[in-house]
């Protein structure tokens, strides 16, 4: 019954977290493996478990029981409609109902079974098993399973699908994650924590998220959390992505232990990057469950690489754990096995070492050839799986691991199995690391290698240091790789397969290995002592199923579990108790068995009472049973009685209370005697009789044992012996008419006697009269007749020869048994006789072969007389034939009577034969060129082949062949060549008689040629039938012909006027051409070709399987179908050995099944039907091929083989009838989707088609006919028999379940009065209510109207502006990108960059000491200088000393902001050479700082200016690790911003005294009047450059300062900024006629009003559109400005005067004074103006640069893969301090970030361009950056402004922008969180990369000598804290700082 339990309290279970969880308990049989237990008749369960009926076969989960199955109820769905809860109550009373029907057969499943399986529906992924209750572990895709030790089920949780995305961060919400969908959990890991009954379960969901459960019961869950980011991500979430763990405990010397889970796991293209972990597995010190166990506990692969290594195991051994994996190497190319082991107390990995491992194949030495192809790898390649074990012989553990090799370069794949003691690999690993340690640094470079990352530094360490630190240090390389490993030579080795796992156990001392195939079989290995191993058996647990490498063995040892994709097996490790004889028992070579001789079976040794007794249990493997080795007497005669002495090897100790038997065949038992170790057993008294046509019998002896007395029917079998009784009486007949002879020579003790002539036993003194044994030369005996050949019909004199005849007398006859004739014997002289033959006849054969008798008085006489009776006449009907009779038969040609005799009964016999005659030909035509054989048929055609003179045919020669001649038949010749087409007979001559051929009987030489062949392809395997049409093909005969393509033969098939041929192989496909051969002569075939095409591919094919009785559609896809001609499918049955002992009948060796129906539909898709095979194809290998012509391959793609089950089993209908009431036919049965779909299985009702509806596991529903149909076979008298039948066809096979009868009561209303009064009144109302809507919504159109025409004409205006100002913005930057691609973006150097970022906010700017690189040291001290400062440099790399002079410099009033953040700088560029250790000191300063707002509760305030040296640490960090990123990202959107802004100020005016535009982003710098230009283009020369005029955009209100500088722009944009002229620096010159003009900005001819000067423009000189300009640079005698001038006390008067200057517009507050001088009305308008009315503007240029902004805010906060790593680092460090310090606040978070990194760096570079870039900044331009770095920060607080009038401009211009520039900045860190971590390792890596690249270039003595300059000022101070601080003290920090000090300021100390 099923019970379902309320969800677990500790969580969310449903959803793989969410939704309830459903516990499935089994109260009662398990039905099979192979039937899935169904949900509902539409849908399948959870799984099922099952017994077997073999334990050898692969029926162990498909055999049918007919047994009802037990629907299981399905978690419900969240949300369902009223509908769907209405119809699942419906669906829920009718599976209720079913369960209990299911109940009352659930105790019939399958009770005969030996192996327990178990099922599931989705894909199993991990095993395990309990060590005390043995209980069962699966951990499966979605699921997870407890199982009995029989594997009945238990327990079932459900962990998927749930919503999820491999990009995102759990927990996953749709809101946040859009790409979430429903994913399926694979399970990951699966490990038990025994001692505290949990389990640890890891699944792929939720980057690998795990759990803590119950031991007890796996629904009640102990732990889950999937809130705490990514410390928790412990498993892989990629499925293909192999996790392996290992659960044990750790922690210090003298603590309580702490349980922990060591993880390995590869690196997925989502994953966080983590590769060797421990985790947590109690909460810790602050830590949860799952954490990392320290911080340093983990190991990552490279920052942002996808990584190689796939884990096979983990295991652990003393204090040490190991990780077995292999990792794919890049370059070079290839695949490594690595051993990683570290110590379990490490917590911070100090001893990780990995080295490899590698796995040799056994090769014999190939033989010598000319050119030797490359030997193949001797090493194996990838590790499969791998487990540990104690070998039997004791010792330490040992790793067995089987490596496969995948079989690309040819011979298939092979796979290895290689012993690696762990002894051994501890001792390589310490030689390693002390390798490493003590050894040089150039002799370890080429063998060791930091895993993971980088590189690594060996040497320079104190001998003893690996022992001195086991666990390795700090100090110490780490973690270290080693190419040199350990390798070992393969144990054992398969070819074909791949072994995929293993499993080690011991017995007895001896080692058992259990090897997974990829085939689905285990394989049992026995592995001996001495290094080798046989395979002596193997298990097919499911045929071509990949074993998985979870292979567990039970608590007890003495079952194995083994995995398949979706079932469990529990096989039995061994089956003695299968052999029931001791031979059978020893051919087991099962190292588990041995035979027990007390108990007479074969059992393991533990199982023998007295095995430990003498001969007691006889090992299999030593190949010795007890048995007879002797016998004496070795016979005796069955009338004889005696003693029988046996001896017995080995014998079993005896006891006096043991007992031996001995037993004649059914003679009773009795008591036998030992004597000297010989068993002596008395003869029988009874023997069984001699069977017919033998002289003895043998009668099993048979030994047995008996403990007791009292229980007789106990007796136990020992051996047994074959003993023979003889009887003479029988020997004397053995052979026929010798019975003397046969008596004498028997192998038996046997003597002839003369007297009576019968056969007795031999007496020990034999008297007179007798033949003693094995004399039979001695006996009486007739021999030697003559004539041995006697003819027929004539009576003949026979003598012959009698010897030892002394004691026979009387007379004597001779006759014949076979020919029925008797004749009186006379005699001639002593010892010879001779009689006469009557006319004896026989017909049948030309000889008869007459064995005579010899008789006296009625008893037979030895007769050795064998004469042959002949007969000549038989077979000889002519003259020759009878003549070449052999010579012996004395037969001649009678030719009176025309026929052969024997020579004396004939008269006038004759040797002259008659002339031959020749009756036909064979064949009757031959081609012109001769060469093939003709045969002539007759007779008289010669007695020998020397007889043949000479044979022509048609007038041509032919050549006489002797070796085909047949006397007198037949002559076979070789026609010779014609010259041209004829025809003629045939003439012979024998001895000179000539034979003719009768006319009809001619002879034609003609031409054949080819003409045409079809079809012109095929596949390039053969195969293809080839019809070849031509003139003259059927020349000659079939064996004449021959074809070939290309030198391969073509198989002739047919022969006739159209050839018919079979293709052969071809090794290239390609045309070749048809060469025809008749008589070995090539006949002209010109232009007949065919073409050999690659051969058909197969891609694919469905379904995957077929019922035995066949008839399935396979459509099989692929390419090059089009070729084949004949397709067929192939089945290969090949009984297995396991049922060959089951079956009493069928076949034993190989057969094929050959299916030939198929449909061809193109090329690429043909369809077959399945064919059938034997009914129970569990019994079978079967093997399925696909023939296309010559070409056979298996039918088997990545998805699987094709693979046959037994049928399913339908339940006919109760009573044979069914009522049809509810519109549906329910049949039941069992397996009917295992090999059916819906749309494939068909149903009948009688002879109409019934409609599938559903197909499930066991139920199948069908909507019948609405009108009964008639049967089928219609009965008259019988109305049950009228009925029609119920049929299911499924493929080949019908089942007919039984009669339907029909409901004959009214129907319901029919459908068709019922849809119109439906529909009708419906489609009226939603007319109506189109209507009414329409109404409404062409009123609100016209509204809607009105007010879009009044704000279109408002947007109008602004909309046309915007345009024509973003048109014209990108047609120049157009232009300004193709200048960009041309020069590239002028990013400054990394050296450059540093200095304007660290020092040109300094106090002396560009002049700073750090940018010129110049320190004032005098010469003779500058050595002694630098080599302070390296010492100095070392100093500082002291964290202590550092720590503490960064701190004492903090606590100096003095120590300004300004000189922190220089002294930041300088230690930045001092430490650049090891920005490592630089991030540690700055990680190390923040954790204080936060300690210290965190304590002030107030952690916002943190970061927010730059008060503290870590703060400018950090913007420093920034800028270096940000360096590449502006540079290859985020740069090219920044300068194009720029560049548009520049451009876009500068196309209107710009006051040059102000510095206000007409457009602007700044509300401040805009120019708040209506200035009047006009844009002018100039062309402008550079002078003594030679180059063409360059033309120049500019504007005539320009002052010529501006103009100088546009032009310059211009002419110098393909060159850096800093290397262009200034403005002063050069002069520009228009010359307007033949005089030249030089322009500046002020000179005589500038406008004055009062004291104000207004600056030159180009408008002032009247510089027109298309003026030509020179410029040229300013000489030494030149002036920079009134170069011109001829009246010097005009220039005295104007530097008298006060220098005020305008240009575009008056200051405001000197309007007034203006007015007297300048009164137009104006004017006085112009300095009147109201600036705001301007304001528009800034709307026109903010729409005109909006994408340029855009973009560069998405290259900015674009997360991704684009993220540099210091971000990332950086924020999760940010996150896991919030997370210590319990800060919940996510604006506290959001704070941080913000100002770490977008207001710390991304605003800086914004605001200031100049610091990346080598560009000039006008003011202008940087006003509107300003406001754009503005805006930029106000989208990064999560302060919301509420704006009004009174806001400021720039935050009212970009009002409408800033909540989507917000969401992308809070994307950007969510984004950023959800990123794969950087580790120190990968943070570490990216530093040193920036280090080595960019170090040298910095002026690091510089600064390391300004930074003394901070130690020189606060010595005291510093040295006073150095010398408090224990940890200085013991490093004596100070005493280093003074030796420092000394050399620096040359001064002579007393240290």
């Amino acid at each position: 019954m099923l019970v379902p339990q309320a969800p677990s309290a500790e969580g969310r279970e449903g959803q793989a977290g969410s939704g309830p969880a459903f516990v499935r308990l089994l109260g009662s049989a398990p039905p099979d493996c192979s039937q899935e237990i169904p949900a509902s008749p539409a849908s399948r369960g959870p799984g099922s478990a099952c017994k077997t009926g073999s334990a050898r076969g692969p029926h162990a989960c498909s055999r049918n029981t007919g047994g009802r199955k037990l629907p299981w109820l399905a978690p419900a769905p969240r949300e369902s409609s009223p509908e769907l809860r209405r119809l699942s109550g419906v669906m829920a009373l009718r599976l209720w109902a079913l369960t209990l029907l299911g109940l009352v057969d659930a105790g019939a499943v399958l009770r005969h079974c030996q192996v327990d399986c178990f099922r599931s529906e989705t894909e199993l992924n991990h095993l395990a098993v309990a060590g005390g209750s043995g209980e069962v572990y699966l951990g499966a895709v979605n699921a997870l399973y407890q199982l009995s030790a029989d594997l009945r089920l238990e327990q079932r949780v459900v962990t998927g699908p749930a919503k999820d995305s491999k990009k995102c961060t759990p927990p996953i919400e749709a809101s946040q994650c859009h790409e979430a969908a429903l994913t399926d959990n694979v399970n990951q890991l699966l490990l038990l924590d025994t001692p505290q009954q949990r389990i640890v379960e890891c699944g792929s969901l939720f980057k690998g998220i795990c759990a803590l459960r119950r031991l007890s019961n796996i629904s009640e869950r102990l732990f889950y959390e999937d809130s705490s980011g990514e410390k928790s991500f412990v498993a892989s979430n990629e499925e293909s992505v192999a996790t392996v763990g290992l659960v044990s405990s750790t922690g210090p010397a003298g603590s309580d232990p702490v349980r922990v889970l060591f993880v390995g796991k590869g690196n997925g293209p989502h994953d966080n990057g983590i590769v060797v972990s421990t985790r947590l597995l109690d909460r810790t010190d602050g830590r949860e469950i799952f954490e990392a166990y320290t911080d340093h506990a983990t190991y990552k692969a490279g920052y942002l690489s996808t990584n190689s290594q796939q884990f096979v195991a983990a295991f652990e051994d003393d204090r040490y754990v190991f990780f077995v994996f292999n990792q794919q190497d890049k370059h070079p190319l290839r695949n490594r096995t690595l051993l990683a082991r570290m110590c379990k107390h490490d917590p911070s990995y100090y001893s990780y070492l990995e080295m490899e491992l590698r796995c040799l194949s056994v090769s014999s030495a190939p033989a010598p050839t000319p050119a030797p192809a490359p030997a193949p790898d001797p090493a194996f390649g990838a590790c499969l799986a791998a487990s540990v074990a104690v070998p039997g012989t004791g010792g330490g553990q040992v790793l067995y691991a089987v490596f496969a090799r995948d079989g690309r370069g040819g011979g298939g794949p092979e796979a290895g199995l290689c012993l690696f003691p762990l002894e051994a690999l501890n001792a390589k690993m310490e030689a390693n690391r002390n390798a490493c340690y003590t050894g040089s640094r150039e002799a370890g470079h080429d063998t060791f290698y930091k895993p993971f990352h980088g590189e690594i530094t060996c040497g320079g360490h104190m001998p003893g240091a690996s022992k001195s630190f086991p666990c390795g240090s700090e100090h110490l390389p780490y973690p270290l790789g080693s190419h040199d490993g350990v390798s070992s030579t393969a144990v054992l080795q398969r070819g074909g397969l791949n072994l995929t796992a293993v499993a080690v156990t011991a017995e007895n001392g001896h080692t058992i290995a259990f090897l997974g195939t990829s085939d689905g079989r285990i394989l049992k290995v026995y592995l001996a002592p001495d290094g080798t191993s046989a395979e002596y058996g193997s298990i097919l647990v499911e045929l071509n199923k990949r074993v998985k490498q979870d292979l567990v063995l039970s608590a007890s040892q003495a079952s194995l579990y083994a995995m398949t994709q979706d079932k469990v097996f529990r096989l039995p490790v061994q089956e003695c108790l299968s052999f029931a004889t001791c031979p059978q028992c020893r051919d087991s070579q099962d190292p588990y068995c041995g035979w027990c001789v007390v108990e007479g079976r074969c059992t393991r040794r533990a199982a023998c009472p007295r095995a430990e007794d003498t001969g007691h249990w006889l090992w299999s493997r030593n190949e010795s049973c007890v048995a007879v080795t002797s016998a004496h007497p070795q016979n005796m005669s069955r009338r004889a009685q005696g003693e029988v002495h046996l001896t017995i090897s080995p014998l079993p100790a005896l006891t006096e209370d043991d007992k031996l038997l001995c037993r004649f065949g059914d003679s009773p038992p009795h008591r036998a005697r030992l004597e000297g170790g010989v068993v002596i057993c008395n003869s029988p008294s009874s023997i069984p009789s001699t069977p017919p046509g033998q002289d003895h019998v043998a009668v099993v002896v048979q030994l047995c044992f008996r403990c007791d007395d009292e229980d007789k029917d106990d007796d136990v079998f020992l051996t047994s012996h074959e003993y023979p009784f003889y009887d003479c009486r029988e020997a004397m007949s053995l052979a026929e008419n010798l019975p003397c002879i046969s008596c004498a020579s028997s192998r038996w003790t046997c003597q002839w006697d003369l007297r009576y002539r019968e056969c007795r036993e031999a007496s020990p003194n034999p008297e007179d009269g007798i033949v003693p044994a094995h004399m039979e030369e001695t006996c009486p005996q007739f021999l030697e007749p003559s004539p041995v050949v006697i003819p027929m019909n004539y009576e003949t004199d026979v003598t012959f020869q009698g010897k030892n005849l002394n004691t026979v007398k009387g007379s004597l006859q001779v006759g014949s048994e076979l020919l029925k004739f008797e004749q009186p014997v006379s005699r001639r002289e002593p010892g010879s006789f001779f009689f006469q033959t009557p006319k004896l006849a026989h017909d049948a054969n030309e000889t008869l072969p007459i064995h005579l008798y010899v008789r006296s008085f009625g008893k037979n006489i030895d007769s050795k007389l064998q004469v042959t009776l002949y007969n000549c006449s038989f077979g000889r009907g002519d003259c020759s034939l009878c003549l070449a009779a052999d010579t012996k038969y004395d037969c001649a040609w009678c030719g009176g009577q025309g026929k052969c005799v024997y020579k004396a009964l004939c008269s006038n016999a004759t040797s002259d034969c008659p002339p031959p005659v020749i009756t036909r030909i064979h064949p009757q035509t031959g081609p012109l060129a001769g060469g093939i054989r003709v045969t002539i048929l007759g007779s008289n055609l010669g007695v020998r082949a020397g007889d043949v003179s000479r044979v022509s045919v048609a007038g041509q020669n032919c050549t006489f062949e002797p070796e085909q001649y047949s006397v007198s038949t037949r002559i076979v010749c070789f026609i010779e060549a014609s010259e041209a087409p004829l025809t003629g007979g045939v003439e012979v001559d024998v001895n000179g008689k000539l034979g003719h051929s009768p006319p009809h009987v001619q002879f034609t030489y003609q031409q054949p040629q080819p003409l045409r062949v079809d079809p012109g392809q095929g596949p390039q395997a053969g195969g293809t039938t080839l019809t070849i049409s031509g003139t003259h093909l059927d020349t000659g005969c079939r064996e004449d012909v021959r074809v070939t393509l290309n030198g391969v033969p073509c198989q002739v098939t047919e022969f006739g006027p159209h050839l018919k041929c079979v293709t052969g192989p071809q090794p290239a496909p390609g045309e070749v051409a048809l060469e025809v051969f008749y008589g070995g002569s090539r006949v002209p075939s010109p232009s007949v070709t065919f073409t050999y095409r690659e051969n058909p591919v197969l891609r694919a094919f469905e379904p995957l399987r077929s019922f035995a009785s066949g008839g399935r559609s396979i459509t099989v896809t692929g390419q090059g179908f089009s070729l084949v001609q004949v397709f067929s499918v192939v089945v290969i049955t090949e009984p297995l050995p396991s049922w060959r002992r089951r079956r009493e009948a069928g076949p034993q060796q190989p057969t094929e099944v050959v299916g030939t129906e198929y449909s061809l539909h193109n090329d690429t898709k043909v369809v077959f039907l399945s064919p059938a095979v034997p009914d129970e194809p569990e019994a079978y290998n079967l093997t399925v091929l696909l023939q296309m012509d010559g070409h056979r391959v298996p039918l088997k793609t990545e998805a699987g083989a094709f693979e046959y089950v037994a049928d399913p089993t339908f339940e006919n209908f109760t009573g044979g009838v069914k009522k049809q009431v509810n519109k549906l036919i329910h049949a039941q049965g069992t397996n009917l989707n295992k090999a059916m779909t819906l749309h494939e299985a068909e149903a009948f009702v009688g002879a109409e088609r019934c409609i599938m509806k559903t197909l499930t596991e066991s139920d199948l529903y069908c909507e019948p006919p609405e009108v009964q149909p008639p049967p089928k076979r219609r009965q008259k008298r019988d109305t049950t028999h009228n009925l029609p039948e119920f049929i299911v066809k499924f493929g080949s096979r019908e089942w007919v379940l039984g009669r339907v009868e029909y409901d004959t009561r009214m129907g319901d209303v029919p459908l068709s009065l019922i849809l119109p009064l439906v529909i009708v009144p419906m489609v009226v109302v939603i007319a109506v209510s189109i209507y009414c809507y329409w109404r409404k919504s062409q009123q609100a159109e016209r509204e809607y109207e009105k007010i879009r025409s009044q704000l279109e004409g408002l947007e109008e205006s602004v909309r046309d502006r915007c345009k024509k100002e973003f048109t014209d913005l990108m047609i120049e930057m157009e232009d300004q990108s193709s200048d960009v691609h041309e020069a590239g973006i002028p990013v400054l150097d990394y050296k450059t960059y540093t200095d304007r970022v660290f020092f040109l906010p300094s106090k002396d700017g560009s002049k700073d000491v750090m940018i010129t690189g110049q320190l004032d040291i005098p010469a003779a001290r500058r050595a002694a200088v630098e080599q302070a400062l390296y010492q100095f440099s070392n100093l500082l790399n002291s964290k202590s000393f550092l720590v503490n002079f960064i701190h004492t410099l903090e606590n100096q009033r003095e120590f300004s902001a300004r000189a922190k953040v220089y002294f930041a700088s300088l230690l930045t560029v001092a430490l650049h050479g090891k920005l490592e250790y630089y991030t540690d000191i700055m990680r190390t300063l923040f954790l204080e700082l936060m300690e210290q707002y965190v304590v002030a509760k107030n952690p916002k305030l943190m970061l927010r200016r730059s008060e503290t040296v870590v703060e400018r640490m950090l913007s420093n960090w920034m800028s270096i690790c940000l360096y590449q990123y502006l540079k290859d990202s985020a740069g090219e959107p920044l300068y194009k911003l720029f560049k548009a802004i520049k451009h876009q100020v500068e196309k209107g005016p710009v006051d040059a005294v102000q510095k206000k535009a007409k457009y602007t982003l700044n509300d401040t710098g805009l120019l708040g009047d209506d200035v009047e230009y006009a844009p002018l283009t100039v062309s402008v020369i550079v002078q003594d450059e030679g180059a063409e005029a360059v033309p120049v955009k500019v504007l005539n209100c320009d002052t010529i300062s501006q103009v100088k500088e546009k032009v310059i722009d211009q002419v110098y944009r393909t060159q850096p900024c800093s290397r262009w002229p200034k403005a002063e620096s050069v002069v520009l010159e228009w010359r307007p006629g033949s005089t030249a003009q030089i322009l500046s900005d002020l000179d005589l001819t500038s406008q004055r009003e009062g004291r104000w000067r207004r600056i030159n423009t180009l408008m002032h000189y009247n510089v027109r559109d298309g003026a030509t300009l020179l410029l040229s640079k300013v000489g030494v005698s030149q002036q920079p400005e009134d170069g011109q001038q001829d009246l010097p006390g005009e220039r005295h008067a104007l530097l008298e005067e006060e220098n005020r200057v305008w240009h575009l517009v008056r200051p405001t507050d000197e309007v007034d004074e203006g007015r007297s001088k300048r009164g137009s009305v104006k004017e006085k308008e112009r300095t009147k103006a109201i600036t705001e009315i301007y304001l528009t503007r800034l709307l026109s240029v903010k729409g005109t640069l909006q994408q340029f902004v855009d973009n560069f805010f998405q290259s900015v906060l674009a997360p991704g893969l684009a993220v540099p790593p210091a971000v990332k680092y950086f924020f999760d460090f940010l996150d896991e301090q919030a997370e210590r310090h319990d800060i919940k606040d996510e604006d506290t978070i959001h704070i941080w970030k913000t100002n770490s990194l977008p207001l710390r760096f991304w605003v800086n570079i914004l605001k200031n361009p100049h610091f990346i870039f080598d560009v000039h900044v006008p003011e202008v331009v940087d006003a509107s950056l300003s406001v754009i770095a503005q805006t930029f920060m106000d989208a990064c607080t999560r302060t919301e402004h509420k704006l009004s009038r009174d806001s400021p401009s720039n935050k009212l211009l970009y009002a409408k922008e800033i909540s989507a520039y917000k969401k992308m900045v809070e994307d950007y860190y969510r984004g950023i969180r959800q990123m794969v971590q950087v580790s120190d390792q990968d943070m570490n890596t990216h530093l040193a990369e920036i280090s080595r690249a960019h170090t040298d270039s910095l002026n690091t003595l510089v600064a390391l000598h300004q930074l003394y300059q901070y130690t020189q000022k606060y010595y005291d101070q510093i040295v006073s804290a150095l010398e408090q601080d224990p940890a200085a003290q013991k490093m004596q920090l100070a005493f280093r700082l003074q030796q420092i000090a000394a050399a620096l300021e040359n001064k002579v100390t007393d240290l």
